[in-house]
């Protein structure tokens, strides 16, 4: 189940890739750092009624896209390969990039949006 999960993700990724013309490493940034936190922000924003976080996390990538605007896709590929270093930082427990990736990129975002929807529905 892992590595379908794993598999799936990591198609859909490329497959976004392939209709946008980014690569991998630029979509995988995209979704995991811009996108996600981004509905999170949104989604929180809404439980406290005021639009801070949302709009800080714009500046930030705002400021990121103006400073890497020649250079975003070599900036994306740095940024993958220290997120590819932290997921492997975890194998000493045992787990691989794999297992790693399912439960800190899939399995932990769900939990967060759970935890959101719940804050919101109360």
């Amino acid at each position: 189940m892992i590595k379908q999960t794993f598999a799936v993700v990591a198609n859909s990724l490329l497959f976004i890739g392939k209709k946008t013309g980014l690569t991998y490493n630029e979509v995988n940034i995209l979704v995991y750092y811009l996108l996600i936190p981004l509905s999170w922000t949104v989604m929180f924003d809404c439980w406290l009624s005021l639009p801070i976080t949302s709009a800080a996390l714009m500046c930030v990538w705002i400021r990121i896209f103006i400073a890497t605007r020649h250079t975003f896709r070599e900036w994306c590929d740095q940024a993958f390969q220290d997120s590819v270093n932290f997921l492997n930082w975890f194998n000493r427990w045992g787990g691989n990039y794999v297992l790693n990736s399912v439960i800190i990129c899939v399995l932990l975002p769900l939990f967060i949006y759970g935890i959101l929807i719940w804050l919101l529905l109360r």
